[in-house]
């Protein structure tokens, strides 16, 4: 694998949730944080689709020493490098283009691209990135889509993400080709709006048991 993904890998250090936030209150961001980290899911990705995503990252990265914040939602380099410049420790983007690849490489901060087409994954490839986001995996043929790949893609590591649930999470984990995977369940908007922590924590704890066999 590469450096980066070795980088990457790292972070995570087993992690087999990354929740997926979409923050509408940054005042949510620490207390969000805190309790998926205590739950055991200290990488989070949080979302660039509200217009407190940069302010929340900014915040956990300040003031949660225990969390691993990352940026999802990159489309440009120019997210790319506000992410960054919030604390942003990994990026996290829905496609794959050459300017996103570009500007991924001018930083310290690895790139988690979605691929879907077995073209983009050869483009991940080229560009020397070996760990890929599968988006938006149950629409795009699930895990019977991504069993597939492992023999063509014997280089290629995936995070899957969309539609990912408590109930299918372990269909996807079981592929040896699936380091991880993504999804939104561990913080229920409502939850969230509540400010009901600790509910957060026990599904955080319920996920982080979702561990790859072996």
């Amino acid at each position: 694998m590469s450096a980066k993904t070795d980088a990457f890998l790292a972070l995570l250090a087993g992690q087999p949730v990354i929740p997926v936030l979409k923050i509408d209150d940054a005042n949510d961001a620490v207390p969000l944080a805190r309790a998926l980290a205590k739950g055991g899911l200290p990488a989070i990705e949080i979302t660039l689709r509200t217009p407190d995503a940069l302010e929340a990252i900014r915040r956990v990265a300040g003031e949660v020493e225990e969390a691993i914040v990352g940026a999802g939602t990159i489309l440009n380099a120019r997210q790319f490098e506000e992410a960054a410049k919030a604390g942003s420790r990994f990026i996290v983007s829905p496609g794959i283009t050459r300017q996103v690849i570009e500007a991924a490489a001018g930083s310290e901060a690895p790139l988690l691209p979605g691929t879907i087409t077995p073209g983009e994954m050869m483009m991940a490839l080229e560009a020397g990135i070996d760990f890929v986001k599968f988006f938006p995996a149950e629409q795009a043929g699930g895990a019977a889509f991504l069993k597939s790949l492992a023999s063509p893609f014997q280089g290629l590591r995936f995070c899957p993400t969309g539609g990912i649930s408590a109930a299918n999470a372990r269909d996807y984990l079981g592929l040896p080709n699936v380091i991880c995977v993504g999804g939104s369940w561990v913080a229920p908007d409502a939850m969230v709006k509540a400010g009901k922590w600790a509910e957060v924590e026990a599904l955080a704890r319920e996920a982080s048991g979702l561990r790859k066999p072996g």
